[in-house]
C-alpha cells in the first residue's frame, strides 16, 4: 500500500496517530513535525477595484477534490481570505447534524473522531466549484453565517425518470433553503424561496472546468428563481449573487444536494416519521407511493415521491408542498438528535450518504470544513430553528397566476430581521430583558418637531446621506433647526444620536421621524446648553432619509419550530 493511502512514508500506522487526550476525552490525530507543511494562503478569484494584485487562474469546478491528508490535531485547511476573522476552535463533543439540502435541508454529521479511512473516504465524496470572489474562503467566522442550500432538479440516478424527462442534464435550483445562523450561535432561521419566485437575475461569472471564467448576463425581464442555475452556465454562485440580491444578505457557502439525497439521506437516517389528514396515494406520478392516514416511516423512493408529490394537498400548489417539506426537515432533524447521534455506525452512514450526494463551495469543501461548520450548528437547539416561507404573493402581471413575487411589505421586515440578526424566536430572557431595559429610553414625552436641534453627519452611510436627510428633515418634517456638519472624524459601525438628558424629548422625536432603534440611542450624563444641537452620525445600516432603520420585530407569515411533532395528539 502506497505512503498517500497508508498516511504516512514512514510506515506509520494512521490509526495508531490517533491518540486519547485526558483533558478533553476526545481522540486527536498527533503527527510528527515533518507532517506539518505551510500553506499559501490562495488569492480571491478577481483583485478587487483598484487593486494590482493579479487575478488568480481559477480551478477547474466539478471535480471532485483529491482526497486530503489526514488533518493535524486541530483541523485546518488552506487558510483563505475570508470576510470575518475566524474564532479560535473550542473543544466539545465531536457531534454534529449535517441537514439535508434542497427538500430536505441541512444535515450535520459527525463522530468521536474520524479515522483515516473514513477522512480520506469522505474527502473523496465531496464535489467542490470555484465560485470565484463569492462567499467565504473561512468554513465559519465570528458574526451571523448565511448558508444557502440548493435543491437541484436534476433527474439523473435510478428512478428519477418517473418524476418527468429532463434533457438539461445540469438541472435548476429547485426549492432552495436559506439558513440564516444568528451571531450568538442562540437562534437559526429557515427561509424556503419557492422556485417560482419570479426576480431579477443579476449579471454572474463562472468558472468554466477548463479554468476560463465565463461573464453571464442576468436576466432581462423578471424572470423565475429557478433559472439562476443550470440555464446558460450559470452556476450556484450565480444562486448565490440572485439571492443576495433579493434579500440584502451576505452569503458565506452554498451546499447543493439532489434527488438521490433525498433517497440516500432518508434511509441512512432510518427513516422519516410523516403525518398525513387523509390518505395519500399517487395516481399518475409514476412513484407508487401509498400512504394510510396518520403516521407513517418513509425512506428511499417512497421519501422523494413524498416530497415531490401536490396531490391531496391543500391548493396543489408548489407552496403547499413547500410546507410539507419544512415539516419533513423538522421530523428528520429530531430523528438524527434522538436516534442517529448515539449510534456510530448510523452517524458514518450519515455521513458517507450526504457527501456522496453533496456539492460545496471550496471554503468548506473539506470533511474537517464541514465538521467545523457542524460544530456550530449543533449548538442551536431545536426549538429555537424557525422554518417559514419567504412571503410571496401572486404575481400580478399573470392574468392567472401560475409564479409568484415578493411580498411588498411583508418580505422586506423578514430581510430587514436578517440583516440586523434578529431572531423570530425568544431564546434568551436575560436578553430580552436588557433589550426592554434599553427600549425604555423611548419611552416619555417627545418635543415638536420645531423644538428639536441637531447636527447631522455621515459616519459611514451612502453619499451625500447628511445633505439629503437635511433636506429631508427640514423640508418634509418641520425639523427647521438642523445642520449639516458633513463627514464624521471616524465612521460608525451603526447609526446613532448622542443627546444630553434634559434633550430626552427631542431625542425622541427624532428617533419617531428617523425610525431609529433603541440601540441608536446614547443618552450622555451631562445636561447640554438650550442652543446645543444634539449629534446624529449616520452608519452603514442608513438606506435613505424615510427610510426607517430600526428592523421590525416580528412578520406576519406562516412560521413553524423545528421540535414541533409533524402528528401532534
Amino acid at each position: 500500500m502506497d505512503a498517500r493511502s497508508r498516511g504516512q512514508a514512514d510506515g506509520t500506522d494512521p490509526a495508531d496517530q490517533w491518540v486519547l487526550n485526558p483533558e478533553t476525552g476526545e481522540y486527536e490525530l498527533r503527527l510528527n513535525d515533518s507532517a506539518e507543511q505551510p500553506q499559501t494562503p490562495r488569492p480571491r478569484s478577481a483583485p478587487h477595484p483598484g487593486s494590482t494584485a493579479p487575478a488568480r487562474v481559477p480551478g477547474q469546478r466539478g471535480r471532485r477534490a483529491a482526497p486530503a491528508p489526514a488533518p493535524a490535531s486541530t483541523p485546518e485547511d488552506t487558510p483563505g481570505h475570508g470576510r470575518r476573522k475566524r474564532k479560535p476552535k473550542r473543544s466539545g463533543k465531536k457531534k454534529a447534524l449535517m441537514w439535508t439540502g434542497g427538500v430536505l435541508g441541512l444535515v450535520l454529521v459527525g463522530g468521536s473522531a474520524f479515522a483515516y479511512y473514513w477522512y480520506d473516504r469522505l474527502s473523496g465524496n465531496i464535489d467542490t466549484v470555484d465560485i470565484g470572489d463569492v462567499g467565504s474562503n473561512e468554513a465559519v467566522g465570528d458574526g451571523p453565517v448565511n448558508l444557502l442550500v440548493i435543491g437541484n432538479d436534476v433527474r439523473t440516478g435510478e428512478g428519477n425518470e418517473a418524476y418527468g424527462n429532463r434533457d438539461n442534464v445540469t438541472g435548476h435550483a429547485d426549492t432552495t433553503l436559506l439558513f440564516h445562523m444568528s451571531e450568538d450561535r442562540t437562534n437559526a432561521t429557515v427561509v424556503s424561496i419557492p422556485r417560482d419566485l419570479v426576480i431579477d437575475i443579476p449579471d454572474c461569472e463562472s468558472i468554466q472546468s477548463d479554468g476560463s471564467t465565463k461573464k453571464i448576463p442576468g436576466s432581462t425581464v423578471p424572470t423565475k428563481f429557478n433559472e439562476s442555475y443550470g440555464v446558460n452556465g450559470r452556476d450556484p454562485g450565480c444562486t448565490m449573487l440572485t439571492v443576495e440580491e433579493i434579500t440584502g444578505l451576505e452569503l458565506d457557502h452554498f451546499m447543493m444536494f439532489d434527488f438521490n439525497a433525498v433517497k440516500t439521506l432518508s434511509t441512512a437516517v432510518g427513516g422519516v416519521k410523516v403525518c398525513l389528514d387523509e390518505p395519500l396515494k399517487d395516481l399518475d406520478g409514476g412513484s407508487g407511493l401509498d400512504l394510510p392516514k396518520g403516521e407513517s416511516t418513509i425512506e428511499g423512493e417512497d421519501a422523494l415521491s413524498f416530497l415531490r408529490n401536490r396531490h391531496g394537498l391543500k391548493n396543489e400548489s408548489d407552496l403547499d408542498r413547500i410546507e410539507m417539506q419544512q415539516k419533513f426537515v423538522a421530523s428528520m432533524l429530531r430523528q438524527l438528535k434522538e436516534d442517529t447521534l448515539d449510534s456510530p455506525s448510523k452517524m458514518l452512514d450519515v455521513a458517507d450518504a450526504a457527501t456522496k450526494s453533496l456539492t460545496v463551495d471550496k471554503g468548506i469543501g473539506s470533511p474537517s470544513k464541514l465538521l467545523a461548520l457542524a460544530r456550530e450548528l449543533a449548538k442551536i437547539d431545536l426549538k429555537n430553528i424557525t422554518l417559514m416561507t419567504l412571503p410571496v404573493v401572486d404575481n400580478p402581471a399573470e392574468p392567472t397566476p401560475v409564479t409568484v413575487v415578493p411580498h411588498p411589505s411583508e418580505a422586506p421586515k423578514l430581510f430587514s430581521m436578517l440583516q440586523n440578526d434578529v431572531s423570530l424566536t425568544e431564546v434568551k430572557k436575560k436578553e430580552k430583558d436588557a433589550k426592554d431595559k434599553q427600549a425604555e429610553l423611548l419611552e416619555g414625552t417627545r418635543a415638536e418637531a420645531s423644538e428639536v436641534r441637531v447636527d447631522v453627519l455621515n459616519g459611514g452611510g451612502p453619499d451625500g446621506a447628511a445633505q439629503a436627510t437635511l433636506a429631508w428633515l427640514q423640508t418634509s418634517q418641520g425639523v427647521a433647526r438642523s445642520a449639516n456638519e458633513g463627514d464624521a472624524p471616524a465612521d460608525v459601525d451603526k447609526t446613532r444620536l448622542e443627546y444630553a438628558p434634559n434633550q430626552a424629548d427631542q431625542a425622541r422625536k427624532l428617533a419617531d421621524l428617523m425610525g431609529l432603534p433603541a440601540s441608536a440611542m446614547k443618552p450622555g450624563t451631562e445636561d447640554a446648553d438650550a442652543t446645543t444641537p444634539m449629534t446624529l452620525t449616520l452608519g452603514p445600516d442608513f438606506k435613505e432619509a424615510g427610510t426607517p432603520i430600526a428592523p421590525p420585530k416580528k412578520v406576519d407569515a406562516q412560521q413553524s419550530r423545528a421540535d414541533e411533532k409533524m402528528c401532534k395528539k
